[in-house]
């Protein structure tokens, strides 16, 4: 016979889950550690208010927005899982509403646009560095 700690404990399991691992299980940080990192440096909010804790209980139902780099993702909690799945799995984790999934798009697209238009200045390697020598006249 099971006790009934055990079983509000397997039902609690199906209702709530931590943060961290919700995020590491719907793929949006590689591992717990770098989700609990961004959960404590404020880039993580549940339901418009911050969250500072990785201990943090979440539901099906919630409001996330999670900050990571230049993008920013505003989903609702559909599902939860201790396990990270495959990336088809992770993403019926979360809902995206069309609205911000647009928005997404359209920063990502100005961010990739402007990349092209101003690239970043890295030190050409040796094969490049050939082909400007030779451009400039110079001896190689």
């Amino acid at each position: 016979m099971v006790q009934p700690s055990v079983k509000a404990r397997q039902n609690n399991e199906l209702t709530e889950q931590r943060i961290d691992t919700w995020l590491w299980a719907a793929r949006f940080f590689k591992t717990r550690s770098l989700a609990s990192t961004a959960i404590e440096g404020g880039k993580v909010e549940i339901n418009g208010q911050s969250c500072k804790k990785s201990g943090k209980v979440i539901r099906i139902g919630d409001e996330l927005s999670i900050e990571r780099g230049e993008t920013k993702w505003v989903v609702t909690v559909s599902g939860l899982s201790k396990q990270r799945g495959s990336a088809t799995v992770a993403q019926t984790l979360y809902s995206e509403s069309p609205d911000h999934l647009a928005e997404r798009l359209k920063t990502a697209e100005q961010n990739r646009q402007n990349h092209l238009m101003n690239p970043s200045r890295v030190k050409p390697d040796q094969h490049t560095r050939i082909l400007l020598r030779a451009l400039r006249g110079k001896p190689l």
